[in-house]
């Protein structure tokens, strides 16, 4: 496995394992599948913000990816992260989204931030033990905030402390 930044040319993969998760899965709260252009300019106003998106490759193909982002648009927020990792559905098990996560987690430090947020759906226990083994704790439950399948969903807050900085 081989980690590194992703490029346009990696945007038909990103956009297939996305869109698998918003047609199978309750990982992307979303409906509508995106195509290639969508994630170039998603990529690029990620990367144009400063944030990274990472894909892990196995044997020349993107087999995930990962990606953090603004928590929430205040500058008060801004040593706060949340991020996004997903695995392409014939790569689960491997190891490639802790991988990932530990990539994440050492840029954000790079970066200077102080706390990186997860909010996963409830009922996700592989996530939400993924993350605790790196140290997240969940901080909120908010039942039924969303919905997909016809049924509501309930979310998870986790957070990882990313230094022991007293004050910004």
């Amino acid at each position: 496995m081989h980690l590194r930044d992703a490029t346009p040319a990696d945007a038909g993969q990103i956009a297939e394992i996305y869109n698998h998760a918003v047609v199978n899965t309750t990982a992307i709260w979303n409906d509508v599948q995106v195509d290639a252009a969508n994630r170039v300019a998603w990529m690029q106003t990620r990367q144009g913000d400063g944030f990274p998106v990472i894909v892990a490759e196995v044997d020349g193909q993107v087999a995930g990816y990962a990606s953090y982002g603004p928590w929430r648009a205040f500058d008060g927020y801004r040593a706060t992260v949340e991020h996004s990792v997903y695995v392409h559905p014939g790569r689960h098990g491997g190891g490639i989204g802790r991988t990932l996560m530990e990539a994440l987690i050492a840029r954000a430090r790079a970066d200077g931030k102080h706390v990186m947020v997860a909010g996963i759906e409830a009922g996700n226990a592989a996530s939400i033990h993924l993350h605790e083994k790196l140290g997240f704790q969940t901080v909120a439950q908010m039942p039924q905030v969303g919905q997909k399948f016809e049924r509501w969903l309930d979310l998870t807050f986790l957070q990882l402390v990313l230094d022991d900085r007293p004050a910004p």
